[in-house]
C-alpha cells in the first residue's frame, strides 16, 4: 500500500498506525486536536472528553501494547507511571470485603493523557507515519471502494480529498461512519445501543508528606500518614491499585477506583448511576470516598490532599456497531476502538479492545487480505473480542434496576451463577485467578461457567 489514513490519533488509531507502518509506505494519522510533545506535562486534550478520567490498563491491553512497542512498560515506568502487581497490591473490594491476592499479573497506573503522549512518541518515530491536523468531512467512494478522505485543513471550510489505499475510522463512539457511508449510497451498520446513565467523577491526590499546601479531606495535615508522602500503606491501606464495587442498603450500585500515578500522585475515580451520579464538587467526591465500605478509600480521603477541580463525565449507553452483519460494505475501509463499540468505562475495557483490534489488523493484513476487498475476514476477528467484552460489561449492566434494555435468554440464571463466582472469588484463589483473567481479558467469560469453576464457587462459602 501507499497511503493510509487513520481517522484519530487516540489510542485506537495509533496502536493501528503502528501496525500499518509495516504494511505502508506512508501513513497519515488525522486528528483535530493540535497534539503536544511527550514532555511529561500532558493534559487532556479536547477530543478525548474523557481524558482526565481515571484509565485501567487492563493485561491484555497491555501485552497488546508490548507487542507492538517492546520495552513499553518499563519505559513508562522509568517516566513516572507506577508499577503494581495483582499478586501484592492491586485490591479488589466486594461490598467491602477485600478479595485474596492472586495471580503476578503486572498492571501500570498512569493518566491516560500521560499513557497516550507515550504511544504517540514511539508510534510517530517510524518511517513514514505522520500527524495531519484538520477535520474529517466525508469519504471518497469510487465504484465499490473508498478512494479517499475529504478533510478541512489550516481552517479551511473547503475539503480537499487525501488519495488512500485503505482509510482506518479511530474517531471514537461518536463516529459518523454511519452518515459517510450513506452518503456514499452503502447501508449503515446496525447500532445497538443499552442505556445505563452512568456518571463518574475523578480527581487527583498527593500524599499529605509530599509537599503541596493544605487540602480539602487531610485536615491540618499532622494526621495519619502526613509524613509519608505516598506511601502506599498509609494512603491508601497498602494499596497501589483498587477498585471497590459496593451495593447501598437502598439498592444503589457503586464504583469506586484508586491508583499511584505519575509525579507522586493518586487518581481516584467514583462513580454511580441515574440520581446517583457524582457531582464536581470536592465535598461530595471526598464523602462518597468516606462513605465507601472499602478501608482504601476512606484512607486515601483522610491521609491525602485533593488537588485541582473535580473532573465529571456522563455516558449515557454501551454502544456497538455491527460491521459483521453488513451484506455490502465498501472495501479500503474499517473500523476501531469506541467508533466498533464503546463499553461501560468501569470495567477498563476500552484500551484493551483496542489493542486487541490493532492485532486483528495485523493478522488479516499478513494473510494477504485488504485492502482491494472489503474487511469481511476483519470485522468477523473483532466480532469475536467485542461478544467478549460485551458479555461480562452489559450482561452486568442489565442487572441495573433502572436500565430498561430486554434482558436476553436465560439472563436470570446467569446474573445467579455469575454472583455465585463472584462471591467465591473474594476467598477462594483457585476463582479469584479465573475471575481476574477474565476481568483483564486474557480468558473468555465462559471459563467462568465451567463445571469446575462453579463446584468451587459452591464449595467455597463452606471452606
Amino acid at each position: 500500500m501507499r497511503t493510509v489514513a487513520v481517522l484519530g490519533a487516540g489510542i485506537a488509531g495509533l496502536l493501528a498506525a503502528r501496525v500499518l507502518a509495516e504494511h505502508a509506505d506512508e501513513v497519515v494519522i488525522v486528528e483535530r486536536d493540535e497534539l503536544a510533545p511527550a514532555d511529561g506535562t500532558e493534559s487532556p486534550r479536547r477530543g478525548v472528553p474523557q481524558g482526565a478520567q481515571m484509565h485501567a490498563l487492563l493485561e491484555a491491553g497491555r501485552r497488546g501494547i508490548e507487542r507492538w512497542l517492546p520495552g513499553f512498560t518499563d519505559e513508562i515506568v522509568a517516566a513516572g507511571a507506577v508499577r503494581a502487581n495483582t499478586g501484592t497490591d492491586v485490591y479488589g473490594y466486594l461490598d467491602g470485603r477485600r478479595k485474596v491476592l492472586v495471580g503476578d499479573l503486572p498492571m501500570v497506573s498512569a493518566t491516560r493523557p500521560f499513557l497516550e503522549a507515550h504511544i504517540r512518541r514511539r508510534v510517530l518515530a517510524y518511517p513514514g507515519v505522520r500527524v495531519l491536523t484538520g477535520n474529517v468531512r466525508g469519504l471518497s467512494f469510487r465504484g465499490e471502494r473508498v478512494e479517499g478522505v475529504r478533510l478541512a485543513v489550516g481552517g479551511s471550510d473547503v475539503p480537499d480529498t487525501l488519495p488512500t489505499d485503505l482509510v482506518v475510522d479511530a474517531t471514537g463512539r461518536g463516529t459518523r461512519i454511519a452518515a459517510w457511508l450513506a452518503e456514499g449510497g452503502w447501508p449503515e451498520p446496525p447500532l445497538e445501543r443499552i442505556t445505563v446513565d452512568l456518571g463518574y467523577a475523578t480527581a487527583i491526590f498527593r500524599g499529605s508528606g509530599a509537599g503541596s499546601g493544605p487540602g480539602i479531606g487531610s485536615g491540618s495535615g499532622t494526621g495519619p500518614g502526613s509524613e509519608s508522602g505516598s506511601d502506599p500503606s498509609a494512603v491508601a491501606d497498602g494499596a497501589t491499585l483498587a477498585q471497590s464495587l459496593s451495593t447501598r442498603p437502598d439498592g444503589r450500585v457503586r464504583v469506586a477506583t484508586l491508583g499511584r500515578i505519575e509525579g507522586d500522585r493518586w487518581i481516584a475515580l467514583t462513580a454511580g448511576y441515574a440520581d446517583d451520579k457524582p457531582t464536581r464538587t470536592a465535598e461530595d467526591f471526598l464523602t462518597r470516598c468516606r462513605e465507601d465500605p472499602a478501608e482504601a478509600f476512606g484512607k486515601l480521603a483522610a491521609n491525602a490532599r485533593l488537588e485541582g477541580e473535580v473532573a465529571v463525565y456522563r455516558h449515557p449507553d454501551n454502544r456497538r456497531r455491527d460491521f459483521h452483519r453488513l451484506t455490502r460494505f465498501p472495501a479500503g475501509l474499517v473500523s476501531v476502538g469506541d467508533a466498533v463499540a464503546s463499553f461501560n468505562p468501569v470495567y477498563g475495557q476500552g484500551m484493551s479492545s483496542a489493542a486487541a483490534h490493532a492485532s486483528c489488523l495485523a493478522d488479516v493484513l499478513e494473510s494477504g487480505r485488504l485492502p482491494g476487498e472489503p474487511a469481511v475476514h476483519y470485522f468477523s476477528a473483532v466480532r469475536r473480542v467485542t461478544d467478549d467484552a460485551w458479555q461480562t460489561s452489559v450482561l452486568n449492566d442489565l442487572r441495573l434496576p433502572h436500565v430498561t434494555a430486554k434482558r436476553p435468554p436465560g439472563f436470570a440464571l446467569a446474573t445467579r451463577l455469575g454472583d455465585l463466582v463472584h462471591r467465591a472469588a473474594v476467598t477462594d484463589p483457585v476463582v479469584g485467578l479465573r475471575f481476574l483473567h477474565v476481568l483483564h481479558m486474557i480468558a473468555p467469560p465462559r471459563t467462568l461457567m465451567t463445571p469446575g469453576t462453579l463446584l468451587r464457587a459452591i464449595r467455597a462459602p463452606r471452606n
